[in-house]
């Protein structure tokens, strides 16, 4: 019998409200107790983790947003090079997208990438189904096939579904399942061709623009499209304020909407692609200072339900080209909970809230046991110093894809080891 025990940290487990200085007890991979008493003592033969009293120990955490290049792009990264960027991270469960290839619109695919998370012994893989075949937008997949095999949610991922006859289909569709529907919102017609939002910092480099209103624009006739339907709908990334404020009120009405952002959305805005920082290109692209900050407020009024880290590997080739040439993306997985650590440096979110945004919400959103220090759960779990201070630097960090945005940002707040079902899968210490 495997024990282990944590002494001297602080647990933070926003899923119960536990948030003080405790001991927990982890039992052949599974939390057997948690803030033991010092009375009870220690267990003969367990292994003992001390903290020193700063140190935060919290679920493992739950990243709704990750593309991998396996299958099919494994020179960008590999599931095995995902995995240890996640752990350096503090992840140990990863939503795959199915932006693949071949894509994962086929039952055998969602088992396979489930087990070879399983093989890694690290992280834990819930596969994306893919809403349409081949993610081309024009057919619907076999979603109930998808759902049955272990798909928890349904998306094309990168790419919006544009046509609003099928998206009412496929959300009265995947009704029928409970599942969830995953929309990148970005008008396709107004994003086609452009690299950062219109404006007159696009017009200065000149850089084909993607107006703001691409993304409000689908967001306002998804939502009526729900309302419609009583589907089940989720928007990824968003991004703008004007987005943000259509799903606010349709929260407020009941509509069964729930949405995500990313760091870059929150921490950068698009002044850091000033030099023609292909690293800084992402999708959506990177926005106006009033947004950045409507995105801060959305994530303390509650408005967004989880943060995702939207990893996107790229090799060099992708991103050594002139700016609108480049690929979109930047990883994300390794400084997901540093760069979310730095809004509740800045006052904007209590820790709890920052971490609950970052495992519990997102698992139930995904409907994953994962995310939580209950007694029972599988001993998923990351300790972190928030004070410690680190530099990302492109080339230096955990997996195969260094495509930062970013690059050179001092950050406070490193994790300091993983656990994956009771077992160390990361130390700083041994990096």
């Amino acid at each position: 019998m495997s024990t282990t025990v944590f002494e001297n940290v602080r647990l933070v487990d926003p899923a119960s409200g536990l948030d003080r200085p405790g001991r927990l007890l982890v039992r052949d991979g599974v939390i057997a107790g948690v803030d033991l008493p010092q009375a009870e003592g220690t267990p003969e033969g367990a292994a003992i983790v001390r903290g020193d009293g700063r140190m935060v120990l919290c679920p493992g955490l739950v990243d709704m947003r990750v593309t991998i290049g396996e299958p099919g792009f494994e020179y960008r990264e590999t599931v095995a090079s995902a995995a240890r960027a996640a752990v350096a991270g503090g992840i140990t469960t990863i939503a795959v997208l199915p932006n693949c290839l071949p894509t994962i619109d086929d039952p055998a695919l969602v088992r396979l990438l489930r087990t070879r998370g399983e093989e890694t012994g690290m992280v834990g893989i819930l596969p994306y189904g893919a809403l349409t075949r081949g993610c081309a937008g024009a057919e619907m997949a076999e979603i109930g096939l998808l759902n049955e095999a272990g798909a928890v949610a349904f998306t094309d991922g990168i790419r919006a579904i544009g046509d609003t006859r099928l998206m009412r289909q496929l959300l009265t569709y995947s009704r029928a399942f409970g599942a969830m529907v995953v929309q990148h919102p970005e008008d396709p017609s107004l994003a086609r061709g452009g690299c950062a939002t219109d404006g007159e910092l696009a017009t200065r480099l000149g850089l084909p623009g993607i107006a703001p209103a691409a993304e409000a624009i689908l967001i306002a006739r998804d939502l009526r499209l729900a309302r419609m339907t009583g589907g089940r709908l989720h928007f990824g990334h968003v991004s703008t304020a004007e987005g943000l404020d259509l799903i606010r009120q349709a929260k407020a009405d009941g509509l069964n909407v729930t949405c995500d952002t990313a760091p870059p959305y929150f921490d950068l805005n698009e002044t850091v692609i000033g030099d023609f920082r292909t690293y800084a290109k992402l999708s959506p692209p990177l926005r106006a200072e009033a947004d950045r900050r409507a995105v801060c407020a959305a994530l303390a009024d509650g408005t967004i339900d989880a943060i995702a880290s939207d990893h996107t590997p790229c090799d060099a080739d992708d991103k050594r080209q002139p700016f609108a040439m480049a690929a979109a993306g930047g990883t994300g997985l390794a400084t997901l909970l540093s760069v979310t650590l730095a809004q509740v440096h800045a006052g904007s979110l209590t820790l709890a809230d920052a971490i609950g945004l970052l495992t519990h919400r997102p698992a139930a959103l995904l409907r994953s046991k994962a995310g939580t220090l209950a007694v029972g759960a599988a001993a998923d779990l990351c300790l972190f110093d928030p004070e410690r201070a680190w530099k990302v630097e492109a080339g230096e960090l955990p997996g195969k894809a260094q495509n930062t945005p970013f690059d050179g940002r001092a950050l406070e707040g490193r994790v300091l080891a993983t656990w994956k079902a009771g077992r160390q899968v990361f130390s700083l210490d041994r990096a």
